[in-house]
């Protein structure tokens, strides 16, 4: 990349068009600014960064390496500012070498708004059956992500049709291999789970950072808002731009629509790993508040956030901007969520065998076989055990991609 000098258009911290870094410089130092500045205003945690100038991003990055190894490392060290005082270390703590736990960057743009480029999961439904057990029938279903909601909603559709035939009072859903995706198609296998008594019911929530609530992020006038179809969007009268989506509460809450005809869950029970993570915590945490839930397998990723892409030069910069909360408020599980029952199954489990360790420890609880200890850990087989170092999950496989952000009405 060149370091010969050239000029920028000011980039402001506020609507009076502060000048919170030089306009003169290198596309590596404008490049160095400009994650620092957008950090500023989008991030979740945008309260514990310090200002630009004790930041100082053109000095404490020189010599560090190649463009994009400097640029992660200036991503890396906004990302352990924020410290989680539950756990005495920073929210996105890394799971392998200076990769912060949720946001990235990458080489290449993306659809401002969108999720381009972001290692997108593809395969929903691996395996749905129903099972007799004893004088239960339970449906089972293993998901391997959550893909665009387009590209699955046949697949889950079907599922959930020959679940409804039998009426089962029960779900068992596999999500030990589950990254996450799309945040609609969770939402989609909820609504396909639940009954229509709970049709208008909240499910989740996306909470931004005061600033981007109150709609004080300027600096998001230099990215452009797309609609559905990727073309420019008009707004007012102007082409649209991502300072003019609403980042409020009210209106990134999600509420149950019930869709197909499966009426009759009264439980779920979630099979879950190290790599069960974001959009599939969503679904687990979104049922809390409503069914008798159960989880069976390893300890969750732990990451109730996500982003959208934000454009810098020629990168991707995927900051962590919202948090997810269900309806009754509760987004704590940054650590990850502990399972009821802890087992570590076959690292390639024959999906659906009811004789599979995870699957059968869920049929036995169902069927009162199994029953949980006082603090509700039981353990069968081999002992959970899971490491940083053997999380296959990244940031870029575990992610939370939000695709519907509005304007503001």
């Amino acid at each position: 990349m060149g370091t010969s000098a050239c000029k920028k258009a000011q980039v402001s911290v506020d609507d009076a068009e502060e000048i919170v870094s030089p306009t003169m410089g290198t596309r590596n130092q404008f490049t160095l600014d400009s994650i620092f500045l957008y950090a500023k205003q989008v991030y979740l945690w945008n309260e514990a960064l310090p200002g630009y100038a004790e930041f100082n991003p053109r000095q404490k990055y020189v010599g560090i390496g190649s463009d994009i190894t400097t640029f992660r490392k200036e991503l890396f060290d906004i990302s352990q500012l924020k410290i989680n005082v539950a756990t005495g270390s920073p929210y996105e703590l890394p799971v392998y070498f200076e990769n912060p736990k949720y946001s990235n960057l990458q080489l290449g743009r993306s659809i401002p708004g969108s999720t381009a480029g972001i290692g997108q999961p593809d395969t929903a439904v691996l395996t749905s059956k129903v099972i007799n057990n004893g004088n239960t029938l339970v449906a089972y279903l293993a998901l391997g992500s959550f893909p665009s909601l387009n590209s699955s909603k046949a697949a889950l559709n079907q599922a959930f049709a020959e679940f409804a035939v039998s009426n089962p009072k029960v779900i068992i859903i596999d999500l030990r291999s589950n990254g996450g995706g799309y945040l609609e198609t969770a939402e989609y296998v909820a609504d396909l789970i639940v009954s229509s008594s709970l049709n208008g019911k909240v499910m989740y929530s996306e909470v931004f950072n005061p600033a981007m609530q109150n709609g004080i992020v300027p600096i998001l006038k230099h990215q452009p808002y797309l609609d559905a179809n990727g073309k420019t969007a008009v707004y007012n009268g102007r082409s649209a731009t991502m300072a003019d989506v609403d980042y409020t509460i009210a209106g990134n809450t999600y509420k149950f629509s019930k869709k197909g005809n499966l009426q009759s869950i009264q439980s779920v029970y979630f099979i879950v790993s190290g790599n069960t993570a974001s959009a599939s915590e969503m679904l687990i945490s979104a049922l809390k508040p409503y069914f008798d839930v159960k989880l069976i397998g390893e300890k969750t990723y732990g990451k109730p956030v996500g982003f959208f892409g934000i454009n810098i030069d020629q990168y991707s910069v995927y900051l962590s901007s919202f948090l997810i909360k269900n309806a009754n408020g509760w987004s704590d599980y940054f650590t990850g969520m502990q399972p009821d029952v802890m087992i570590k199954g076959a690292d390639n489990p024959v999906l659906g065998d009811p004789d599979e360790l995870c699957l059968n420890a869920a049929l036995s609880l169902i069927n009162g076989t199994r029953t949980l200890t006082a603090n509700k850990m039981a353990t069968t087989g081999k002992i959970a055990n899971v490491k940083a170092d053997i999380l296959q999950i990244n940031n870029v496989e575990s992610v939370m991609l939000e695709n519907r952000l509005r304007l503001r009405k």
